[in-house]
């Protein structure tokens, strides 16, 4: 009898080879391939878990397209005991991703919606992800009780980064997010001393929009 995760191995090499032209980072290709991405896609998304593109979630959120969580990873240069803060946790995949990177218990990440915070964190934690940290809160707050971070990133569309979260990154640390409204663009910032961030942009992208 066929099951329903019939070729999946297959499907999920061909993503991971899609990816290796993407991103030249081997520690993200790594990362990408240690996470089960279909452990974080509803039962009715299934056959669709290592396509290369957004899937709903529920609440109106989405899981990311594997080659944006792959190269907002690269982007944010992400080692062993970075203090990452992430806004829009939705079901926990790029958290996880973010987690083999840096380690779990570096991963502090805050969810708008209640139920999909639950859901995220017990998820994570049958996947051996238990220390990472998430809370149900307005992104735009940040998680100021753990800060410093030494990254930031949004993974939901905002017309600026939130004051709040730039309060809480370190002078030199990363942020990263798709930022406008309608258009948006990925762009990725330096803190300098002074509190201003050095800002770059790295294309247009499409993201569900903050909430809150």
């Amino acid at each position: 009898m066929v099951g329903r995760d019939d070729g999946r191995e297959d499907r999920r090499e061909r993503l991971l080879e899609g990816l290796r032209t993407r991103v030249d980072d081997q520690r993200v290709l790594d990362a990408m391939a240690a996470v089960p991405r279909h452990e974080f896609v509803p039962d009715n998304q299934q056959q669709y878990a290592y396509d290369d593109r957004p899937l709903p979630i529920g609440e109106g959120q989405t899981i990311s397209a594997p080659h944006m969580v792959a190269i907002m990873a690269e982007l944010l240069e992400l080692d062993p005991g970075t203090r990452v803060l992430e806004i829009g946790t939705g079901c926990g995949y790029h958290a996880a991703v973010t987690a083999e990177l840096v380690g779990p218990e570096n991963v502090y990440s805050v969810e708008y919606h209640d139920s999909l915070a639950g859901e995220a964190r017990r998820r994570l934690a049958d996947l051996g992800y238990d220390e990472v940290s998430v809370r149900a809160g307005d992104g735009h707050d940040g998680w100021a009780e753990h800060a410093p971070y030494d990254r930031a990133y949004l993974t939901c569309a905002a017309p600026e980064f939130p004051a709040d979260v730039i309060e809480q990154i370190r002078p030199g640390g990363i942020l990263l997010a798709p930022l406008g409204r309608g258009h948006q663009t990925l762009v990725r910032a330096v803190k300098r001393e002074d509190g201003t961030l050095d800002q770059e942009d790295h294309g247009g992208v499409r993201f569900v929009e903050m909430q809150g």
